[in-house]
């Protein structure tokens, strides 16, 4: 696991997602795409989108930029699930500090991988961040 270290303008993120949704932030950061995702604890997912999605819609409104909710798991296969949704992986493997998804076709395994293996790397530093592992590989 890496230590979490947020600027300013990161708390000022987190703070107004809060604000409107209620719910308290585990994590938050601006990925390679230039989506901000929000990681809110076990069981606030609900509450953190709101009722059929207003409080993304208010969120991407008063931010504006896209945002993507994830909820919080201990367990490692279980989070990746929730941070790759709504691509469905086959089974997710864990090996020590390694962690193997194995996706349905080739289009969901190329979506994971992403070019040049931006998403990959991508999932791969998010996942560290809650985690001791080293490497995530798709099959």
């Amino acid at each position: 696991m890496t230590r979490i270290k947020y600027d300013a303008s990161l708390m000022k993120l987190m703070t107004v997602f809060e604000q409107i949704t209620g719910t308290k932030v585990k994590d938050c950061f601006v990925d390679e795409n230039g989506v901000t995702m929000f990681i809110v604890a076990e069981t606030q997912i609900g509450r953190a989108i709101g009722r059929k999605g207003s409080n993304v819609r208010m969120l991407e409104k008063a931010l504006n930029r896209k945002i993507k909710i994830v909820e919080f798991n201990p367990r490692i296969g279980e989070f990746i699930k929730n941070l790759i949704y709504p691509i469905i992986a086959k089974d997710i493997q864990e090996n020590g500090d390694q962690v193997t998804i194995l996706g349905q076709d080739t289009a969901s395994k190329g979506i994971l991988i992403g070019r040049n293996g931006k998403n990959l790397k991508n999932l791969t530093g998010i996942a560290k961040r809650h985690f001791p592992i080293q490497k995530i590989e798709v099959r």
